[in-house]
């Protein structure tokens, strides 16, 4: 059976879980304020918006993405399952249905970085992200 699956709204309390957990490890440097702000938008704007798959292993949804149309606006894997594939797995699935993919990774979150670029994607520019003050890499992946 196929750990993949759509998201449905019974699952937004554990993906917010998976959200937090991964944001903690690789994004340490972003404000508590941010991070409640962000937590809201997931809820009430992202997840009802995008195209978002789960990892359910039968037990926990163990990871996720999101995505509006071909921009992967989060991939999130839960700090104690990742290096098990779960977050290739995920992209692969994502593109199998959107081509060529797009992200944005902050550039100090270097497990995130990490793996788009083991994964394929190549940075097309930088900017500055002012309600973070932090450098935001945009990427590309052409599958």
């Amino acid at each position: 059976m196929n750990p993949i699956r759509a998201y449905h709204p019974d699952d937004t309390d554990a993906i917010i879980e998976v959200w937090h957990e991964a944001s903690m490890i690789a994004t340490p440097f972003l404000s508590v304020d941010f991070l409640g702000e962000t937590r809201r938008q997931i809820r009430e704007v992202w997840l009802p918006s995008a195209e978002t798959w789960v990892f359910d292993d039968g037990v926990n949804i163990q990871g996720f993405i999101a995505l509006i149309g071909n921009e992967v606006g989060g991939l999130f894997v839960r700090p104690a399952a990742q290096g098990r594939g779960i977050g290739r797995s995920l992209m692969d699935w994502a593109s199998l249905r959107h081509e060529p993919l797009l992200t944005e990774v902050f550039e100090g979150n270097h497990i995130g970085k990490r793996f788009y670029e083991r994964y394929g994607f190549r940075e097309t520019n930088r900017y500055f992200h002012k309600p973070t003050e932090q450098i935001m890499i945009r990427m590309i992946c052409m599958g």
